[in-house]
């Protein structure tokens, strides 16, 4: 127990930039002391003293937020950062170096005996606020993003975002290469919303620009050709849209647009 316990601190030097010495992660970092303190349950509870576990594990949350099961298995380095409301129930088990961050919840759909709760592989990064629920398997190296909820198995290497959960594809490197140019020709930036996932409306905005890049590229061949015939040279310059503003030539429709 007390190995395992020393791995979980060590653990977050290498997944925490703001950890700065070991008396600051031992002093300052709720996560590790959920952690800690679920070690010292979870042996109470394999030796039959289970109202003790119990205790000690409502205690620990009331100092951390965070509330774990006494019965959960929670493998070796794993690391809950900031950690508030993370919940993880009683049949739930997380493999060795996952991460979880606040608000996460390893929750159960039924009121029947027995594994209700969710399987973690190892290494998986579950972001915050993110729901897992049911008896389900989150593979090896699986991410879930912040806010999802998961009420199916995820394989393993693969990211599910969204309500309800869904796994996403990232299209390839090419591909996102010239998206991203013509986004930037065009002033358009997805705040907020990751490259490539798999998101309805993000994948309409990237087809447009898809249709955007085809547009450009087969005016590029016309302008090319019209040169080659003899005629004038085609300027390919977009206007920067980049505070535009639309002024009607006609001042009744200037007068009736400034009247909204």
């Amino acid at each position: 127990m007390f190995k395992r316990i020393r791995q979980d601190v060590k653990c977050v030097f290498d997944r925490d930039p703001a950890a700065r010495n070991l008396w600051d992660v031992l002093t300052t970092y709720p996560g590790v002391h959920a952690i800690i303190w679920y070690r010292v349950a979870h042996f109470l509870w394999g030796k039959g003293l289970k109202w003790l576990a119990r205790f000690i594990a409502t205690t620990a949350r009331w100092f951390t937020g965070i509330e774990i099961h006494p019965a959960a298995k929670i493998g070796e380095r794993v690391f809950i950062d900031h950690g508030m409301g993370v919940v993880i129930g009683e049949t739930a088990e997380i493999g060795d170096d996952c991460t979880l961050y606040h608000g996460v919840t390893l929750g159960g759909t039924s009121w029947q005996e027995g594994k209700r709760h969710p399987t973690l592989g190892a290494r998986v990064v579950v972001g915050a606020g993110a729901k897992i629920l049911g008896p389900i398997t989150i593979g090896d190296d699986a991410r879930v993003g912040s806010n999802a909820v998961v009420i199916k198995d995820v394989p393993a290497d693969k990211t599910v975002v969204g309500i309800p959960g869904r796994i996403v594809t990232r299209s390839s490197d090419e591909k996102l290469q010239k998206r991203k140019q013509i986004a930037e020709k065009i002033g358009f930036d997805a705040y907020g919303v990751t490259q490539g996932a798999d998101d309805p409306i993000e994948k309409a905005i990237y087809s447009l620009l898809d249709h955007v890049q085809a547009q450009d590229e087969r005016l590029a061949q016309l302008s090319q050709e019209v040169e080659r015939l003899g005629g004038k040279k085609v300027d390919m310059h977009l206007p920067d849209l980049e505070g535009a503003v639309l002024e009607p030539d006609d001042p009744m429709q200037a007068a009736h647009l400034h009247k909204g």
